[in-house]
């Protein structure tokens, strides 16, 4: 009985690593993206990415949030929203290869509509009327589709000063980036939701020279 003692004692110290933040390290595949990445990264695109598009993505730690690759992630995933070549409202990371429950989003619900970054973001309720807009993703180039979402939602996240639990409540086409971004963590796409899809024929002039192709350094 007495050999039991060390390895329950063992069991018990993971635990409370993980629950107060020790949680799993970066892996060698999120470290080479994140790395490796100019400051435009990659965007995963279906049908070529739907393994990372579809994955469920998992919580940054609170150790993970001090770290060099969360920093430099956080970074190069505004660099990339905001490029003239992409000109997004939101972006999941899981779109540039990471499946860690990481978004941006643009506030335009604030005076200079800024984009803020949201670590571990949940959707704890939605609430207020359901009304169907157009959307679309740079995942899902160059289809647009009508989406119906509610124009509420009460969103939980990680505050990345002091790793304590926030709660926020946001209305109107803000709540409508929240709901698209913070599906993409749990592997669902606009298109599962929507009415209908369609070809937007104007954004596929614009991307006309684009190029979905992979880095050659991919690690997928």
């Amino acid at each position: 009985m007495k050999k039991a003692v060390p390895i329950t004692c063992a069991l018990v110290c993971v635990y409370l690593l993980l629950i107060h933040g020790g949680g799993r390290p970066w892996t060698s595949r999120e470290r080479t993206i994140i790395n490796r990445s100019d400051s435009l990264m990659y965007i995963t695109v279906l049908p070529q990415d739907s393994a990372i598009l579809r994955a469920p993505s998992r919580d940054i730690s609170r150790k993970e949030l001090k770290s060099r690759e969360f920093r430099t992630l956080k970074d190069k995933m505004l660099r990339t929203v905001t490029d003239p070549s992409q000109d997004g409202v939101g972006i999941a990371a899981p779109q540039v290869g990471i499946n860690r429950r990481i978004i941006w989003v643009q506030r335009l619900d604030k005076a200079g509509e800024p984009f803020e970054c949201y670590v571990n973001p949940r959707l704890d309720s939605l609430y207020g009327d359901i009304k169907v807009g157009p959307e679309g993703c740079l995942s899902v180039p160059p289809m647009r589709g009508l989406v119906p979402r509610r124009t509420g939602v009460v969103l939980s996240y990680l505050d990345q000063e002091t790793g304590e639990s926030r709660r926020e409540l946001v209305e109107g086409f803000t709540a409508v980036i929240f709901q698209h971004e913070c599906d993409h963590l749990d592997g669902i796409l606009y298109i599962d939701r929507a009415d209908s899809v369609f070809v937007d024929k104007t954004w596929a002039e614009e991307r006309s020279s684009f190029t979905y192709e992979r880095p050659s350094w991919w690690p997928y």
